[in-house]
């Protein structure tokens, strides 16, 4: 084997390598984004921290790699022979060249992360948007409910975590619970949910008493999970935001609507007596769909009372700020233009489609050629939405009805599709399909 080979060689263990460094960070980073205790959420930092050293590390190494590749006179030997294009870390070298010489502003360095789930919390992508500003206004003024509303992947995980970040640095006890972890088992009945949602709180709160210790089936399961939420919970004076995410899964539960009544009494009850424990808690509930699509009784929900907060797609300015905070690898603003349209400022969509331009070094014209292939940069979401509509024929015979230009979808129709992140609009009638890549899609697999 030649010199030129046996560099190409450990040029390409190195990159697998970063590959997988870079992956085993992105879910260490969504694991300490979610993380409520102290010490766990410590001990999850210091072991990124040292996976970044050892990224950085692998880094330099391939840099120095290739710039031995092109001493020895293989000028191309870091593109791909099939396709001329660059290999990721070359393309991540070269921005973080760029970036130090000045050309992307005051960002010292270019680190590529996972793309998809929670952004994590000192990421320098994280765009920070009015809702953020809000959030962090309603959990100072200690609300009692917080409701963060958005489609799909629009964001609402990343802005809880970041709320609850502060939270903890302004000494307030906060809790988490994600509704897409609890088992099918435990959504059976109410005091099963009940059960499981008091045992996920003492763990967060390292609390010594759980709820079944302290259940008495002569109660109904309401007033159980109710008295040990003020006996134990909120027993201490500290406030706590106990923040729920995913919390659509409550919606198809027959008994979903007895929960959201008992969430709204509470809010009720700090109204009426200042001096209740429940003074002390607020509630953070992120959803996507249509509350009032299931809770008929106005009265008996929380989704009408408290402080709302919508996340919308990022705008293009906010696109262009992201695209500098890359490197700038969409140089016109023709092409900015271009790659908005394209992905509709979708949030996973555009970071995931500013990730392949740097990562791949294309441009605006390539990313556009592949992007609504079933194989090309974003297939598994496209086949996501894909496989939802086959399962449902009502939305599926909606968006082929709009993607032939006929009638607008129905009241229902609009917010469930719109909820599942496959419309935008405020109504029926101003109904269109999210961005241009999910129409040149559904065109070729609906009609």
């Amino acid at each position: 084997m030649g010199i030129r080979e046996r560099l190409q060689s450990k040029r390409d263990d190195l990159q697998e390598h970063w590959e997988l460094l870079r992956n085993k960070l992105g879910g260490l980073e969504r694991d300490r984004i979610l993380e409520t205790r102290s010490e766990e959420g410590l001990r999850l930092g210091e072991t990124i921290s040292k996976l970044k050293e050892r990224q950085q590390v692998v880094e330099e190494e391939l840099e120095d790699v290739e710039q031995q590749l092109l001493a020895a006179g293989c000028a191309t030997c870091a593109t791909n022979p099939q396709t001329g294009i660059a290999s990721p870390m070359s393309a991540v070298s070269n921005n973080r060249e760029r970036i130090l010489s000045g050309s992307a502003g005051t960002l010292e360095a270019c680190c590529l992360e996972m793309v998809g789930g929670a952004v994590p919390l000192d990421s320098q992508y994280y765009i920070v948007r009015s809702a953020d500003t809000l959030f962090d206004d309603a959990i100072s003024r200690k609300d009692s409910i917080v409701l963060i509303k958005g489609a799909r992947q629009v964001g609402k995980t990343s802005l809880l975590a970041r709320g609850l970040d502060q939270a903890r640095k302004n000494s307030i006890q906060v809790a988490l619970t994600d509704f897409q972890k609890l088992a099918t088992a435990e959504l059976k009945d109410l005091k099963s949910f009940y059960l499981a949602l008091g045992e996920i709180l003492a763990d967060a709160l390292d609390l010594e008493v759980s709820p079944e210790d302290v259940w008495k089936d002569r109660r109904s399961p309401n007033a159980n999970f109710e008295r040990y939420l003020k006996r134990e919970v909120l027993a201490a004076e500290t406030p706590l935001i106990w923040a729920m995410d995913e919390v659509d899964r409550l919606f198809s539960c027959p008994f979903g609507s007895e929960v959201f009544a008992l969430f709204r009494s509470w809010h009720n009850e700090r109204a009426l007596n200042p001096a209740t424990p429940f003074s002390r808690l607020t509630l953070a509930i992120a959803y996507a769909t249509e509350a009032h699509l299931f809770i008929r009784d106005l009265n008996q929900s929380p989704f009408n009372v408290g402080t709302r907060l919508f996340l919308a797609d990022f705008t293009s300015e906010q696109v262009a700020d992201l695209n500098r905070r890359y490197g700038s690898p969409v140089r016109e603003q023709e092409e900015l233009h271009r790659f908005y349209q394209l992905l509709g400022g979708q949030p996973y969509l555009i970071r995931r489609g500013f990730d392949e331009l740097v990562s791949r070094r294309l441009d605006v014209n390539q990313l556009a050629a592949e992007a609504a292939g079933n194989e090309g940069i974003f297939g598994d979401h496209l086949r996501r939405i894909l496989v939802m509509l086959g399962q449902d024929q009502e939305l599926c015979a909606a968006v082929r009805a709009l993607l032939l230009g006929k009638d607008s979808p129905d009241f229902e129709i609009f917010y469930r599709l719109r909820s599942a992140g496959i419309l935008r609009g405020e109504s029926g009638k101003e109904a269109e399909l999210r961005c241009e890549i999910y129409t040149t899609y559904l065109k070729r697999h609906l009609l």
